[in-house]
């Protein structure tokens, strides 16, 4: 199954252009199984038995693998098993009738205004590098202004931004074009990064081609998803002793400020890059302020000293 599993990640990769690290996850999730198989005497792709897959899945349970998990390996042999039978290298696929485990869907994690106040102005903080605080306050705005992923920002290359207008061309998942807003605060903490801060931090690489990657590290060199990642589990204690920020919990935040503040749910659907409104639908969740401003609003005696609400 090893010359298989080799085809299906080519496939992955370069008709379905899925991402470096999803198809690490397909290969690591598939590798286990097909040791699994091999340890039960099954070698080849078309002895593979639904019987054996559940067994397999049986096994992950026992060892405590949680629910999410289990679920992404069975997306994992779905689409191998499916690729294989598409392209006859088996007659059909044992994995058709897998089912994932149930998973109960929370509520997406997201900031406060005034935890966002909070991340926003640690950068700069006493003793912290003038050139890395410009770019993090840089970085940390235009996530929370653009709602766009980790991912997308890396890829940023001047030429993607128009400040002027106030707008960026990313690049998303499946190579689709998007263009998302960035706002004033946004604009502002831009134009302050991209004029000595970066240039003095893109002349510490010394090589004569310099990166047209909008965020360098402090090396001078393209910033990559790790680099992201790192920055802000240095934030992440300033701001919540509780919530793990992480760049998709700036993400969930923007989506959530914009729906509470009234906007159309399509239009935070096209912001997000989202090709179904169903997936952007789990941000319609009502946030406690909202619910206290509604009632102040609506009640007969939910407004200071029991006012009556004004009229719309």
């Amino acid at each position: 199954m090893d010359s298989d599993l080799d085809h299906f990640l080519q496939y992955m990769s370069t008709v379905r252009r899925a991402s470096p690290m999803t198809c690490k996850s397909y290969s690591e999730d598939l590798r286990q199984f097909i040791d699994f198989a091999i340890e039960n005497g099954c070698g080849e792709a078309a002895g593979v038995t639904s019987t054996l897959l559940r067994a397999y899945l049986a096994v992950m349970q026992e060892r405590g693998l949680a629910k999410t998990s289990r679920a992404r390996k069975v997306a994992s042999l779905r689409s191998f098993f499916a690729f294989l039978a598409k392209r006859r290298y088996i007659p059909n696929s044992p994995a058709a009738g897998l089912r994932a485990p149930k998973l109960s869907r929370g509520l997406p994690k997201f900031l406060r205004s005034d935890e966002i106040d909070i991340l926003m102005s640690a950068p700069l903080r006493d003793g912290a590098d003038p050139d890395l605080g410009a770019r993090d306050v840089a970085l940390l705005e235009m996530l929370y202004a653009s709602g766009m992923r980790a991912g997308e920002l890396v890829k940023l290359e001047i030429g993607d931004l128009d400040l002027n207008r106030g707008i960026a061309r990313v690049i998303g998942k499946g190579d689709k074009e998007r263009i998302v807003l960035l706002g004033d605060h946004a604009k502002t903490a831009l134009a302050t990064y991209l004029g000595p801060p970066r240039q003095r931090l893109v002349d510490a690489c010394g090589d004569a081609r310099k990166t047209r990657a909008v965020f360098v590290n402090r090396f001078g060199r393209k910033l990559s998803d790790r680099g992201v990642r790192l920055i802000f589990d240095k934030y992440c204690a300033q701001v919540s002793s509780t919530l793990k920020i992480t760049p998709h919990v700036l993400r969930h935040t923007f989506a959530t400020h914009l729906l509470a503040g009234g906007a159309d749910l399509r239009f935070v659907q096209e912001l997000l890059g989202h090709s179904s409104i169903v997936t952007t639908q789990i941000y319609t969740h009502v946030t406690p302020e909202r619910l206290r401003e509604v009632h102040a609003r609506a009640h007969p005696r939910g407004g200071p000293r029991g006012e009556k609400p004004a009229e719309d």
